[in-house]
C-alpha cells in the first residue's frame, strides 16, 4: 500500500512537515509496512517557503535586508532542492519575510511610509546566485507602494521633478516624475517570475489595494484616499513612460492590488504571471508524480471550512488526486462552518483532531499527539475493510 501525505501546516502549532510526520506515525501503528510518501504543502501564504524547502530537500537562505520602516530586519527565502522543468534552480520568496506587517509595531503602522525595498533585496540576492526561476508569495505585507521599493532595489530609478530619488512609502508615489529602467538588474530578462496570488482586487478604486487592505496596515479614511490617488498617478505615469516596452497596462488586472499593489509592480516591471498559490506549489513540488500508483492521499490544514474549496491546500491536493482517481482523506485541527463543501467537491472524508473542548493554548500544544491519534484511528477503520471474512 502506498500512502501520500500532503498537508499544509497547522498554523501556530505544527509545520507542514511536522503534520506529515505525525500522520505517518499514527498510520504506521496499523500499517507498519505501507510505503509512505510525505510531501509538505502550502498555498502561497505563510509557511510556503518552509514547506517547499522541506518537500524538495532544499535550503533556507538567511539575510538582513531593509524592513518596511527602512530599518534592517532579518529575513529569508528558500532554494528548492530540485530543478524546474527548464533545468533552472528555483527560489521561493514570501514577501512578508522582508516586508511583512509583523516587522512593524502596531503604533508605527503607516502605509504612507512603508516600503517593499527588502523584498527586492531578496530577489536581487537570488538573481546574484544564478537563480532564474522565482516564486513570490504575496500576502501579509505592511506596504502600499505598488512595489516601488522592490523596483528601486532591483535598480529601477524613480525620481521626482527635482531629479531626486523617490522616498520610500505609498505617499511618495504621487511625486513620480521620471522612471528609468536602464539599470534594472540584467538577469531579470532571463528569469521566470511566478507570483502566488489568491485575491482578484484591482490596483485602485473601492476594491483596490488601499481601500481593502489599507486599514489593516494602519491607514485612516483620509490616508486611504491619498494612497489610492497616489497609486493611480503612479500607474498612469509608468504606463505613459514605459507602456511600449513593459507590461504596464495591468492596473485593472485582477490581483494588481494584492499586497499593497505589489501585484501591479511585479506584472509591470518583472513581467510576472499571477496564479493561485496552491497551483504553483503542487506543480513545483511535483505532487502528481508522487501520487502516481498511490492507494490513498491524506491532506489537511489547521481548519477545514467553507473557504477551503477556494484555493486552499486541501482543495489543491484533491484536484491533483482526482485526476488519478485516488481517494483523499482530510484531517484538520477543527471543522468550521460549511466544511462539507469539500466533500461535495469529491473528498472522501474529513476528520477533526480535537478530542474535547479545551483552551486554545492546550489545543495548540497538543496538536501533534491529537493528530497522531486521529491518524491511527482512521487507519484502524481502514484496516477493518481489509480483514478477510
Amino acid at each position: 500500500m502506498k500512502i501520500v501525505i500532503a498537508p499544509d501546516s497547522f498554523k501556530e502549532s505544527l509545520s507542514a512537515l511536522e503534520v506529515a510526520n505525525a500522520i505517518e506515525q499514527g498510520f504506521k501503528v496499523i500499517f507498519p509496512d505501507a510505503e509512505y510518501c510525505k510531501v509538505p504543502m502550502a498555498d502561497g501564504g505563510e509557511g510556503t517557503v518552509q514547506a517547499m524547502v522541506d518537500a524538495t530537500q532544499g535550503e533556507i537562505i538567511n539575510l538582513t535586508v531593509t524592513g518596511p520602516l527602512g530599518l534592517p530586519v532579518d529575513a529569508f527565502y528558500g532554494v528548492l532542492g530540485q530543478l524546474d522543468e527548464a533545468g533552472n534552480q528555483t527560489a521561493v520568496i514570501e514577501m512578508a519575510a522582508a516586508s511583512g506587517l509583523h516587522h512593524v509595531p502596531l503604533t508605527h503602522r503607516n502605509p504612507l511610509l512603508t516600503t517593499s525595498f527588502g523584498t527586492g533585496e531578496l530577489i536581487v540576492d537570488a538573481l546574484n546566485r544564478g537563480i532564474r526561476h522565482i516564486i513570490l508569495g504575496l500576502g501579509g505585507s505592511a506596504t502600499n507602494d505598488a512595489g516601488a521599493g522592490m523596483m528601486q532595489a532591483l535598480g529601477v530609478k524613480l525620481s521626482d521633478i527635482a531629479d531626486a530619488p523617490l522616498p520610500f512609502g505609498g505617499a511618495a508615489l504621487n511625486t513620480l516624475h521620471q522612471i528609468d529602467i536602464q539599470s534594472l538588474h540584467p538577469a531579470i530578462k532571463d528569469c521566470v517570475v511566478e507570483v502566488a496570488c489568491d485575491v482578484d482586487n484591482p490596483l485602485c478604486g473601492p476594491r483596490g489595494a488601499s481601500a481593502i487592505f489599507g486599514p489593516q496596515k494602519g491607514a485612516t479614511t483620509e490616508m486611504i484616499e491619498q494612497l489610492d490617488q497616489a497609486l493611480e498617478y503612479f500607474a498612469h505615469t509608468i504606463n505613459q513612460q514605459l507602456g511600449q516596452s513593459m507590461n504596464t497596462y495591468c492596473r485593472l488586472h485582477p490581483g494588481a492590488g494584492a499586497a499593497g499593489g505589489m501585484g501591479f509592480g511585479v506584472m509591470a516591471i518583472l513581467n510576472a504571471s499571477l496564479k493561485p498559490g496552491v497551483d504553483i506549489v503542487t506543480k513545483s513540488v511535483k505532487l502528481a508524480e508522487y501520487c502516481r500508483d498511490a492507494d490513498l492521499v491524506i491532506t489537511g490544514e489547521g481548519r477545514i471550512d467553507g473557504q477551503t474549496v477556494f484555493g486552499k491546500t486541501p482543495m489543491g491536493v484533491l484536484n491533483v488526486a482526482k485526476l488519478q482517481n485516488i481517494p483523499v482523506i482530510g484531517i484538520s485541527g477543527c471543522l468550521g462552518q460549511n466544511a462539507d463543501a469539500i466533500l461535495v467537491e469529491g473528498m472522501n472524508a474529513i476528520f477533526p483532531i480535537i478530542p474535547s473542548l479545551q483552551p486554545l493554548e492546550q489545543i495548540l500544544s497538543e496538536a501533534q499527539i491529537n493528530l497522531t491519534n486521529t491518524a491511527r484511528n482512521i487507519a484502524a477503520i481502514m484496516s477493518l475493510s481489509l480483514v478477510k471474512k
